[in-house]
């Protein structure tokens, strides 16, 4: 898997270098494995090549993935559409997730987190673009929706979370991500501390690092094509 360990270098190296470029430390910004629908064999390569952190779109893939590599300490972030009937799985076996949209989902995620496994650590999906059809909470309805999830004693309020729509241009694919940070910026205002901006893909990484992105997610630029 020598792909692999060049590509985690590569990115790893441009993760920095766009840190630097915005005047932020090169340690600020976490790149996410987006690992859906790709082998053990290559999750295993990163692993040996020191990333720790992956993100999975579907609860059985991820949850086998999990068990597959229980003793090697890593964090598993879920990044998909969550189920209702899905819940418990995640609130069991995850340590993230990024798509929270809906009170009652985060409270079934609440109820369900065992105790020993310690808080859940959740982001608020935003539908920055007000998209149609697109999965997560509308910018007017976020206050609610964080000062609800904020009083939940078993998972953790860590920031918010955007797919904009895509963009070519770097000035305007900053828009939407500025969008993101003055969000996060009203709720630390407003009594609501975050710490988290899970932001910006291959496309839009270095965008998403010049308005704070402190988790980044990239998936095929790191793998390759998925199976």
């Amino acid at each position: 898997m020598i792909g692999v360990t060049e590509n985690l270098a590569l990115i790893s190296d441009l993760l920095a270098f766009s840190a630097v470029d915005a005047e932020r430390e090169p340690d600020a910004v976490k790149l996410l494995a987006v690992s859906k629908k790709q082998p053990l064999s290559k999750i295993l390569a990163a692993v040996e090549a020191g990333q720790r952190d992956f993100g999975e779109n579907f609860v059985k893939e991820g949850l086998e993935k999990i068990d597959r590599t229980k003793d090697l300490n890593l964090v598993w972030h879920f990044i998909g559409h969550l189920q209702n009937n899905k819940t418990r799985l995640v609130a069991e076996n995850f340590d993230w997730v990024h798509t929270i949209d809906k009170l009652k989902t985060a409270r079934r995620l609440n109820e369900q987190r065992p105790a020993a496994s310690g808080p859940l650590n959740i982001c608020l999906q935003v539908n920055i673009d007000d998209e149609p059809g697109k999965s997560g909470i509308a910018i007017d309805a976020l206050p609610e929706l964080a000062a609800a999830c904020a009083e939940l004693p078993n998972i953790k309020l860590r920031g918010l979370m955007c797919l904009p729509a895509i963009r070519s241009e770097f000035e305007q694919q900053r828009l939407p991500f500025a969008r993101l940070r003055e969000l996060a910026e009203m709720l630390r205002d407003g009594g609501i501390a975050t710490d988290t901006l899970s932001m910006g893909m291959s496309g839009d990484y270095r965008a998403a690092i010049f308005e704070g992105a402190t988790i980044v997610r990239i998936g095929t630029a790191l793998f390759g094509d998925r199976d």
